[in-house]
C-alpha cells in the first residue's frame, strides 16, 4: 500500500519555479515601467496555484525590484518607474562592477566562447529593427555570456539584480536609443578585445556601452520633468 502512496510536491520547488520566470520576465523587459503584474494571470501561466507566485512576488517586492500593489499582498505588484536620479546611480553601479566582470571574462574565454558571441551579435543586428523582444534577449545573453565566463558567481547575482531594476526602463526607451546603437557599436569592440584576451580594452568596451546608452537614457528620463516645469 506504501508503494502507491502519493508523493508530496515540494512547495518550495513552486516558488523557485515562479521566482525564476518571473525574473526571466523581467529581466526579457516583458513587463513596462508601471504595469501591474496579477497574481491570478502569473499563476494561470505557469500553472501553479496562488501561493508560490504570491511568495516569489512578495520576495521581489522585498529585493525592490516590484512594488506592493494597492490591494496588499492579494493586489499583486507592480514595476516601479525609475526616475532620472535612480537611473544614473543604478547606471554608475551597472558600469563599475560589470566592467570588472568583463576585465576577469577575458582570462577565461575560450574559441566556443567567442564564437556563441559572435552568433549572438549578428543575431541582435538582425533583430534590432523589427523585433524588439528578440533583440532585448540577444542583448542579455551577449552581455551575461561574457559575465559568466568570469566565473564570479556573486557579482554575477549582483549584476543580475542591477539589471532587474533597469530593464523595464530598457524596454521603455529601446525604440528612441535605436539609431544610437547603430552608430556606436561597443559589443563589437568589446568581442574583438575578448579575442584578443584584452582584459582592460573589454572592460573599457563595456564600461562605455553602460556609460554612453546610461546617459542617454538619463536625458530621456528628465525629458517629462523638464516639459512639466
Amino acid at each position: 500500500m506504501d508503494a502507491c502512496r502519493l508523493k508530496p510536491i515540494d512547495r518550495q520547488t513552486l516558488w523557485d519555479r515562479a521566482y525564476a520566470e518571473l525574473r526571466n520576465a523581467l529581466l526579457a523587459g516583458r513587463f513596462a515601467p508601471g504595469e501591474r503584474i496579477v497574481l491570478r494571470e502569473i499563476a494561470g501561466e505557469l500553472g501553479i496555484s496562488l501561493t508560490p507566485v504570491r511568495d516569489a512576488v512578495n520576495h521581489l517586492i522585498a529585493e525592490r525590484v516590484l512594488e506592493r500593489g494597492t490591494g496588499g499582498q492579494g493586489g499583486g505588484a507592480t514595476v516601479p518607474f525609475l526616475d532620472a536620479e535612480q537611473f544614473r546611480q543604478l547606471t554608475i553601479m551597472r558600469a563599475d562592477i560589470e566592467a570588472r566582470a568583463a576585465l576577469e571574462a577575458a582570462a577565461h574565454a575560450g574559441d566556443a566562447d567567442l564564437a556563441r558571441l559572435q552568433d549572438c551579435l549578428a543575431a541582435m543586428r538582425r533583430s534590432i529593427d523589427n523585433e524588439r523582444q528578440r533583440y532585448l534577449d540577444l542583448h542579455r545573453q551577449f552581455h551575461f555570456g561574457i559575465y559568466a565566463l568570469a566565473d564570479m558567481p556573486v557579482v554575477h547575482d549582483v549584476i543580475e539584480n542591477l539589471w532587474l531594476r533597469c530593464g523595464p526602463v530598457l524596454t521603455a526607451v529601446l525604440p528612441e536609443y535605436v539609431p544610437y546603437i547603430k552608430r556606436a557599436d561597443h559589443h563589437e569592440a568589446a568581442l574583438r578585445a575578448l579575442a584578443r584576451r584584452d582584459g582592460q580594452a573589454v572592460a573599457d568596451a563595456i564600461r562605455r556601452d553602460i556609460t554612453e546608452a546610461g546617459a542617454y537614457i538619463h536625458r530621456l528620463l528628465k525629458e517629462p520633468a523638464a516639459a512639466g516645469g
